[in-house]
């Protein structure tokens, strides 16, 4: 929020510096951004008289002007603008000076052959509006060779961002009172122009919606001359960044800005009937007055006609009613929104506007009929006309929150010891009422502060008033000894991951837990999908059921900009609703792999050359190896399908501790699902879900047993079975291993092969067995009881041993 130190000074009596006002509001929270200073972009601009106009000798549209600056002789400058003329007073850009509007530095140059020492200026060139057709024209009395910044009055302008918690400050007057509280002034009572009301209103103004316009205010106010506004209204308008318009649409934007208080102004010459806030009706149109047309639902608030929609409301009037300088009689509306309804509406229209972030963040309900006062006041003094008695449709919501307040709690949440005479004293001059007739205080918070629920509030603001910096630092009490580790098992598991993830060559990601509808649908696996009802956006709407989707849209992003090769990984929540409703979070790890696992090159003897795409066993591969990091028993694990729809078919499978214990699934990415994403390369992906691994049996200390090589060495047998060509290898691996647990070590899959000497719908499977002796060498004996053990244990499996 921009405004000038000249439009703080109408609210606030002070003679407090720019650079302490700056300070001070840094202090109360009030952050600022920048200060603009007008008077260096307009330096090397001064007033200066046209002694004499000639033609210029090669030009038919240009003059040769020769001014008086006010330091010595005549300068000679040539202009082209049609109203240059022989004693008007104007601006002179000198030599050095640099143009607002376009950057151009101005130099001495030949115009035609016609020496030129400047220029003179026109409004807009100086950023001072939007008037060009000719240079400015200022009074006979302006003095010459002065600095033009110092006589068009030019002020600093703070530039403040305002929290969302903060809508009393949306305007420059609730800036004042929290520097008045602060000790950086007095904050003046507003000035409200007198005015006499003639009969009542003509037009019948209503509230059919009062649930989204609880509140409707307005009158008409008849022969009113619009046009441009006095000098003071528009450089107040452009300090805030605002462009005037017409007098009539500028006061509104002044009531906004001064006072955070929207308000719309409508030529009655264009309304019909009676003006009434409603529901819209499901595809009712509207032209705005950013001249887009908008198409409503009946869950947005207007304000209509009997001819129709004329305005979206708290956020945009319509075209069709807007005031042109040919108004003479007009409407005022004054209201109070539904904060929420004014956010959906803003939302679904992708529609922003001052007023909708005042009206969503929450207007003072107190303000409606000061404010319509006000804006009347101004109206009937600086654009003439009368006024009639003011329409009251609905009420606003005038409930205080009271809040029973012990002062003590200051010093125990803020750290600070405050006088409870001062904490008194800060919170009334706020704007709150304070009982403090009994040790627990009642303290009634004013209708615009929003933000204030609690007493935890009330020491926020007693404290941010009395001065942050004034608390004095103390260290945090801790035991004696060695400090007690705090990171849960959850989050030592996750950091495992983390870098085990980055030091197997993968990029750490951190994208969006929101999505769009489509994206989770399409990785939903039928559950119920947490949907937000307040969105920051449409396109994130919903709560990411799976981590594969940003991932993929993460991708796609780096894809778009030539990336061949990416390895993406990350460590998130997955969400869902429960079947009671209630939400549902899991710890899960995502990750990505796109594209060439290899480039090509002359070098690379696989695949001729060419480059080498990730498969799935790439994307099993890093499953196992993060698995076996998070502290699954790897080597329990079973391989089974159903990894889901979006994942290929053949390509995928799951990986299970039983038959229903789903700890990961991975594979190649559907078809679908690439062209979904809008994806050319292609990927594997793979999903960890941490939640289901479970937690190790007497896990938690820090030491390990210690490592004790064996006596013996180990011995290592080949097996080559014929099993069913559908039979997983994995299976046939683990169930040779837990052959004989006491002797078999490792058991390893080192062929698969099917073709020639293999009969149809056989495979055969070749296994490396490492057996350990313990304690003594294995006799011929042993070994056929081990052998003999492994081969019963494979045809379990339908497995029969090659000859």
């Amino acid at each position: 929020m921009k405004f000038s130190l000249t439009w703080l000074k109408d609210h606030l009596e002070t003679e407090a510096s720019l650079a302490e006002l700056a300070a001070a509001m840094n202090r109360i929270g009030l952050e600022v951004e920048g200060i603009e200073d007008p008077a260096e972009t307009l330096a090397g601009f001064t007033v200066a008289k046209v002694l004499t106009a000639a033609p210029h000798p090669d030009a038919d549209k240009l003059q040769v002007l020769t001014l008086d600056t006010g330091a010595g002789d005549p300068l000679q400058v040539v202009c082209g603008a049609p109203n240059a003329r022989a004693g008007m007073m104007g601006v002179l850009g000198l030599p050095g000076a640099v143009v607002p509007s376009n950057g151009m530095a101005l130099r001495k140059s030949a115009i035609r052959g016609v020496e030129s020492n400047g220029m003179m200026c026109s409004v807009r060139e100086l950023e001072l509006g939007e008037e060009h057709d000719g240079i400015i024209e200022l009074p006979d009395d302006a003095p010459v060779g002065h600095s033009f910044a110092d006589y068009h009055g030019s002020s600093p302008v703070f530039d403040v961002a305002i929290t969302p918690n903060r809508p009393d400050c949306m305007g420059v007057y609730g800036i004042a009172r929290d520097l008045a509280a602060a000790g950086m002034g007095t904050l003046k009572p507003i000035a409200f122009p007198q005015f006499e009301t003639s009969g009542d209103c003509p037009v019948d103004i209503r509230t059919d919606d009062p649930e989204g316009c609880p509140a409707f205010y307005g009158r008409v106010i008849t022969g009113v001359k619009n046009g441009p506004s006095p000098d003071w209204l528009q450089q107040r308008l452009q300090s805030a960044g605002q462009r005037p318009i017409s007098l009539l649409v500028d006061l509104t934007n002044y009531l906004m800005l001064a006072f955070g208080r929207p308000a719309h102004v409508y030529d009655l010459a264009k309304l019909t009937g009676a003006v009434i806030a409603r529901r819209a009706k499901d595809g009712e149109q509207v032209v705005a007055l950013n001249e887009k047309t908008y198409t409503l639902d009946s869950g947005m608030t207007v304000i209509a006609d009997d001819s129709g929609v004329h305005d979206i409301a708290g956020i945009m009037g319509g075209e069709h009613s807007g005031c042109s300088d040919d108004t003479t009689d007009i409407l005022l509306e004054i209201a109070y929104f539904n904060p929420d309804r004014i956010g959906q509406t803003g939302r679904k229209l992708g529609l922003a506007s001052d007023a909708r972030t005042r009206f969503e963040r929450g207007v003072d309900p107190a303000f409606l009929d000061d404010g319509l006062a006000l804006l009347t006041g101004l109206i009937t003094e600086l654009a003439g006309g009368s006024a009639s008695q003011a329409v009251h449709a609905g009420a606003a919501p005038s409930d205080a929150r009271t809040i029973a307040f012990d002062p003590g709690l200051t010093q125990r949440l803020g750290g600070v010891s405050i006088e409870m005479s001062r904490q008194q004293a800060i919170l009334e001059s706020l704007g709150f009422a304070v009982d403090a007739s009994l040790d627990r205080w009642t303290v009634t918070a004013p209708l615009r502060r929003h933000d204030i629920e609690g007493p935890a509030d009330l020491v926020e603001e007693v404290v941010r008033i009395y001065g942050i910096d004034d608390i004095a630092s103390a260290p945090l009490p801790r035991a004696e000894g060695v400090a007690v580790p705090t990171a849960s098992a959850e989050q030592k598991q996750e950091r495992r991951v983390r870098r085990a993830a980055a030091g197997r060559g993968l990029n750490e990601a951190v994208t969006w837990s929101f999505l769009p509808v489509p994206e989770a649908e399409h990785f939903a696996d039928g559950r119920t999908l947490w949907v937000l009802g307040n969105p920051i956006s449409e396109d994130m709407k919903v709560m990411r059921p799976s981590m594969i989707p940003g991932l993929l849209m993460a991708a796609k992003r780096n894809a778009d900009r030539g990336a061949t090769s990416l390895r993406l990984f990350e460590i998130g929540r997955r969400y869902f609703r429960s079947a009671d409703g209630s939400s549902n979070e899991q710890p899960t790890v995502g990750a990505v792999l796109v594209g060439e696992k290899t480039p090509r090159g002359w070098v690379q003897k696989v695949n001729g050359g060419k480059a080498v795409h990730f498969d799935a066993f790439d994307a099993k591969e890093e499953a196992l190896a993060l698995l076996a990091e998070a502290g699954a028993p790897v080597d329990k694990l079973q391989i089974m399908g159903e990894a889901g729809e979006k994942f290929h078919p053949g390509q995928s499978a799951t990986l299970r501790l039983g038959p229903k214990n789903i700890l990961a699934r991975f594979g190649t990415v559907h078809p679908k699902t690439l062209a979904a994403f809008d994806i050319d390369a292609p990927v594997v992906a793979l999903e960890i879900f941490l939640d289901a691994i479970p937690g190790r049996k007497g896990a938690g200390g820090f030491g390990r047993t210690a490592y004790a090589p064996p006596a013996l060495q180990s011995v290592m047998r080949d097996f080559a079975f014929l099993v069913p060509a559908d039979l997983p290898a994995g299976d046939v691996q683990r169930m040779v291993k837990g052959a004989d647990k006491a002797n078999i070590i490792d058991a390893r899959i080192f062929d698969v092969f099917a073709g020639q000497g293999v009969p149809e719908g056989k495979k055969s499977i070749a296994v490396e067995v490492t057996l350990q002796p313990d304690g003594r060498s294995y006799t011929d004996e042993d070994l056929t009881a081990i052998s003999d053990a492994i081969i019963a244990a494979a045809r379990k499996l339908g497995a029969e041993l090659r000859g």
